[in-house]
């Protein structure tokens, strides 16, 4: 997250301004905030779990996988939230700018993003009646974080390291993570 525009907007104002820059932004509470440019990694991890979903989809379309993808918040119409890659069974419509009843939310993890990712969005994602998954996966680290709706409450599997593998059950898929991770120089951890 970034800086904030200077003034409050609808949802509609929002999805039609612009700023005469190529920045991404979310609305939240009606404040349209700005979205960092995301880091090498983090975009390598987003190209790769997101054409492997998609990839998961072809006998289940229009089932799609869609990156930046718009998701509104059900409670309210002045905010719209932009995950790294949201996963819906609906089929594309023209000039529609968010993603009707996704499936899975995937939120790629940064140390700028984090904080926001989990205290503001995630709650909001599980209060969205068709969200069957949300993934939080770590960019700087072999870490990934799956929320599966599991009736109604939500069970939290965690995978750490490069021996795991990781199962998205939304979209039928298992994702090894010394392959998503491959290349990716993780910083060290630093020892006490």
């Amino acid at each position: 997250m970034s800086e904030l525009a200077e003034k409050r907007m609808s949802l509609d104002e929002c999805l039609a301004w612009d700023d005469g820059t190529d920045m991404r932004y979310e609305l939240i509470d009606g404040v349209p905030v700005a979205m960092a440019p995301p880091a090498e990694a983090h975009r390598i991890l987003a190209m790769r779990l997101g054409s492997r979903i998609d990839a998961a989809l072809p006998d289940r379309r229009p089932c799609n996988a869609q990156i930046d993808a718009g998701v509104l918040r059900p409670d309210r119409t002045d905010s719209y939230y932009v995950p790294d890659i949201a996963v819906t069974c609906r089929a594309n419509a023209p000039d529609r700018q968010a993603i009707v009843d996704p499936v899975l939310i995937v939120e790629i993890l940064s140390p700028s993003t984090e904080r926001h990712d989990r205290r503001v969005k995630l709650p909001i994602y599980r209060q969205i009646a068709s969200v069957r998954e949300i993934l939080l996966i770590d960019a700087d680290s072999l870490y990934g974080e799956l929320h599966r709706r599991d009736n109604d409450r939500w069970v939290v599997e965690l995978v750490r390291g490069a021996d795991e593998s990781l199962f998205l059950a939304s979209v039928g898929l298992r994702l090894a993570m010394s392959e998503l991770y491959e290349g990716i120089a993780i910083p060290a951890i630093a020892e006490n």
